[in-house]
């Protein structure tokens, strides 16, 4: 049985996040390059993320989808389950992949591809809770 509540939680913390990002989002490439801006769009970007990979590993498990070797297994898991779109597995695959380079890889953030996602990709994360939302009504 999924665990309703924290996901509810999850989402609400995104929602937190989003509405903080959406505020500090800069309206061109050289206002995100400000250190301030552009660290806090990275850090509201990355948790937004992962709050989104703690809702998938709370619906796998309490769907009982089974074990995830690896994080990617979850969105598989999802969308086997018809919980979420082709389209959004493959977006959470994104997502997962630019949070990795956001907290393993900080060397190689590409500014232009963090300023990218904040002005055009926080609608996938409103979709995203979409598909979750829609998972958590059904009987």
């Amino acid at each position: 049985m999924v665990d309703r509540e924290r996901v509810l939680v999850k989402l609400d913390q995104l929602d937190q996040y989003l509405r903080e990002l959406r505020t500090v989002a800069p309206h061109n490439l050289e206002e995100y390059r400000r250190i301030q801006t552009k660290r806090s769009c990275e850090r509201l970007l990355q948790v937004s993320i992962e709050c989104v990979i703690d809702v998938c590993s709370l619906l796998v498990a309490g769907l009982r989808l089974g074990l995830p070797a690896e994080e990617d297994d979850l969105f598989e898991k999802l969308c086997q389950a018809d919980v979420v779109s082709d389209e959004m597995r493959e977006t959470l695959k994104r997502m997962k992949g630019l949070r990795n380079i956001l907290v393993h890889e900080y060397a190689r953030v590409d500014d232009g591809i963090v300023f990218e996602a904040v002005r055009t990709k926080l609608a996938d994360f409103d979709e995203f809770k979409r598909q979750a939302l829609s998972a958590l009504s059904q009987p």
